[in-house]
């Protein structure tokens, strides 16, 4: 009886093994996207010069301006193991190029109490931090999950739902965005809703064409990985 019921084991362990098989490796992107994250070192990537200063400066002052942020971007931000590490100090990190349409899968974890986001064009930002221990993410004594459009004021700026994965736990992203309007699903659930971010740093003004992607620094450890976009028309 106890060799027949050992075969059977195995093929109840078949559909397990083939699902395994097919889960995508980290870094690795999907049908239609690019990786922006490699998993290896830091290219696409650069330290933060923020909009405003960089419309200021003259080629040559940016170009000056750029080798120190990239200076400061090699002490705090790291690759380890496939997955990018920020240590919590310098400041945030902005892709090389600008994008327009486009939609953006992040893989993002962070620590207890911990405080982040992703900008779009340069723009801040989709919300991410700790609903679970941080005061800030409650309002009237209720949850504020991350993937909101933090910076609005005319627009909505809360997500719809609460998506959070527990501290420790790898969240993701999938972000589209056609002119202004935004849509957020975090962890597979619709949090933002085709709603329009608007141009933090000139309110007066529509949000810029075309900007870059930056991750958030906001003094507090953080992990990226499976960072992928696709360009849109």
């Amino acid at each position: 009886m106890r060799n027949r019921l050992i075969p059977l084991f195995l093929l109840a362990l078949l559909p397990i093994a083939a699902a395994l098989a097919v889960q995508p490796r980290d870094n690795v992107p999907p049908e239609g996207f690019t990786a922006l994250f490699n998993g290896k070192d830091l290219t696409n990537w650069q330290g933060l010069v923020e909009l405003p200063e960089r419309a200021k400066l003259t080629p040559e002052q940016l170009r000056e301006k750029q080798e120190a942020a990239n200076a400061v971007m090699r002490d705090h931000w790291s690759v380890k193991d496939g997955v990018l590490e920020y240590d919590g100090q310098g400041s945030s990190l902005q892709t090389v190029k600008d994008y327009r349409n486009f939609e953006l899968w992040v893989d993002w974890k962070i620590e207890k109490g911990g405080d982040s986001g992703i900008y779009l064009r340069g723009n801040p930002q989709v919300q991410i931090w700790d609903v679970f221990n941080s005061p800030e993410a409650r309002r009237d004594g209720k949850p504020i999950g991350s993937g909101g459009l933090y910076n609005n004021k005319r627009h909505p700026s809360d997500p719809l739902v609460v998506a959070d994965n527990p501290i420790g736990e790898w969240n993701r992203f999938r972000i589209r965005m056609e002119g202004d309007r935004v849509t957020v699903h975090l962890n597979g659930k619709l949090v933002v809703d085709d709603t329009p971010l608007e141009n933090y740093w000139d309110p007066n003004q529509p949000l810029p064409a075309s900007g870059p992607i930056e991750l958030q620094h906001h003094g507090s450890h953080l992990e990226f990985k499976n960072i992928f976009k696709k360009e849109l028309p």
